[in-house]
């Protein structure tokens, strides 16, 4: 319910919830940026193989089929190699998922200017159409 502008700048990890909870897109920051050792992801690589892990060994011994373990730590590996490539900040960057990656010594620069701009934007009446719908 804040009134002031809102900023977010991921540093390292931002996975799941936490990204959501701590001023993600749900809480319309003005700006999100990144820097390049930030890493987006619904779960971390790791975490989520071993997840799906222990749901396909629950499955199979569910149905009374055999667990092959190195199927399942194939299966594993190749999620959370998939989901590490994708947490990169380059992929999300390129997703939209942030305004763009910042140089870490350029943080309080871009700030500034993202101060700047929210000032003068909030300054600015904007005029709705009243002469009906307007086709270009």
């Amino acid at each position: 319910n804040a009134r002031v502008p809102k900023f977010t700048v991921v540093l390292g990890g931002s996975f799941g919830a936490g990204n959501y909870g701590l001023c993600g897109r749900g809480f319309d920051p003005r700006f999100i940026f990144s820097w390049p050792s930030a890493r987006t992801a619904v779960m971390g690589g790791a975490q989520a193989a071993q997840v799906m892990e222990m749901v396909g060994r629950g499955k199979l011994e569910r149905q009374g089929l055999p667990v092959n373990d190195d199927a399942l730590r194939a299966m594993g590996e190749q999620l959370r190699a998939r989901l590490d490539k994708e947490a990169h900040v380059l992929f999300g960057t390129a997703r939209l998922w942030d305004d763009g990656v910042i140089d870490p010594r350029d943080t309080r620069r871009v700030l500034a200017l993202c101060l700047q701009i929210v000032r003068e934007a909030d300054q600015r009446l904007l005029r709705p159409n009243t002469f009906g719908v307007a086709r270009l």
